[in-house]
């Protein structure tokens, strides 16, 4: 093990856990001195931000100007929630799921509205055929599996002439990736991922023809106040501008502002997809090099740009859970990656988020350091035995 070289570069940020995801470039807590704490979020000034972000989020994400953005409880599951409690049950269901929170959703269709969907799995590393999916249907889906690192390669499978509504929790893919906003009738995402906000806020836009399903259609179960989005048959529209349905953290909301403020510098949504798809690619070709170190996803084309799992293959591996847990412990106690360690319910291996507030200097740095530690518990295997 003394033989063992240790890297002459350190990451400078070795935050790279897939969420809460670091923060934007040279935050400080200063950035937050306009929030306007101890006053109402349905004041004028609350009104103002609130508003701002939205408006922020639209002008970023290419958002359609007849599609609607709120911001709701609860991050992104808040927002999933609210879709699936709202609109399910008009017509057919598909679920289509290749990781934990996507298999969460089937949970909540099938056991808690006891809706008698179609659903469709894929194993870790792996996406369902989605020429099999019928759109005539409403279909639930995430667009990158956060805990498996697959994701959708584009919406070309999705007709536009469907029938049914696409749900799509974009959580760790929306400012990462390109969505087809006229493909998508509801998106869900939570501020942080990509922008490496801060928690408990909801992100939930709406297609003119979601709006139609909310405004037409009511459900056979009870709606808690948090899901409600319609009065009298209408939509809330104060909702989507701003006025939020709980209290919302206004220092969470200038936190976000200010992540948007700097995707904005860094070129908006082009800037902040090229910055997550060079930070990938670094690990990628690392991969390419370190045959002991593959990623999770089978299909290079649906391979995630943000969170990015891999696995170990190497024969010398007999507890491949112990050998990747190891391995993390390592590189944390280096101090050069926080929380790189796969999610519980995936796959042994790690997780190392490549999201656009990281720096690709800092995923080149890291690279190394796995090596060092994954040599470093090869040669432990050997001195056990």
């Amino acid at each position: 093990m003394t033989d063992i070289t240790v890297p002459a570069t350190r990451p400078a940020n070795p935050r790279f856990s897939s969420g809460p995801c670091a923060k934007v470039p040279g935050f400080s807590l200063d950035m937050l001195a306009d929030a306007p704490l101890g006053r109402s979020h349905r004041a004028a000034v609350g009104k103002a931000k609130l508003k701002e972000a939205i408006d922020l989020t639209r002008d970023i994400l290419g958002v359609p100007a007849d599609y609607r953005i709120g911001i709701v409880p609860g991050s992104d599951t808040g927002a999933v929630e609210m879709a699936m409690w709202t609109m399910l049950g008009a017509r057919g269901v598909e679920m289509l799921a290749w990781e934990s929170f996507g298999e969460g959703w089937v949970t909540d269709a099938v056991k808690q509205l006891k809706l008698d969907a179609t659903v469709r799995k894929a194993d870790y590393g792996k996406i369902v055929d989605l020429t099999e999916v019928d759109f005539d249907k409403d279909v639930v889906f995430t667009w990158n599996g956060t805990t498996s690192g697959v994701r959708l390669p584009n919406g070309d499978a999705i007709p536009a002439t469907r029938a049914g509504l696409t749900i799509c929790d974009a959580t760790s893919a929306a400012f990462a990736m390109d969505l087809p906003w006229d493909k998508l009738d509801v998106v869900t995402f939570s501020w942080q991922k990509v922008l490496g906000g801060e928690g408990a806020h909801g992100m939930l836009i709406l297609s003119p023809r979601a709006v139609e399903r909310l405004e037409s259609y009511t459900p056979a179960w009870p709606l808690p106040k948090l899901f409600r989005l319609t009065s009298k048959g209408k939509l809330t529209e104060g909702v989507f501008v701003g006025e939020t349905i709980n209290t919302p953290s206004m220092l969470a909301v200038e936190d976000y502002l200010v992540a948007l403020k700097w995707a904005k510098s860094v070129g908006g949504q082009k800037g902040l997809i090229d910055r997550a798809t060079a930070n990938a690619q670094v690990v990628w070709d690392f991969c390419a090099a370190n045959p002991w170190l593959q990623n999770l996803a089978v299909d290079a084309a649906t391979a995630s740009t943000t969170s990015v799992c891999l696995k170990f293959a190497d024969a010398r591996i007999t507890d491949g859970e112990a050998f990747a847990k190891a391995v993390a412990k390592r590189l944390e106690k280096a101090g050069v990656a926080y929380d790189v360690g796969a999610y519980r319910d995936a796959p042994p291996g790690l997780r190392i988020w490549c999201g656009s507030t990281v720096e690709t200097a800092d995923v080149a740095a890291l690279m190394p350091w796995i090596k060092h530690a994954f040599e470093a518990e090869i040669a432990a295997l050997a001195q056990a035995a």
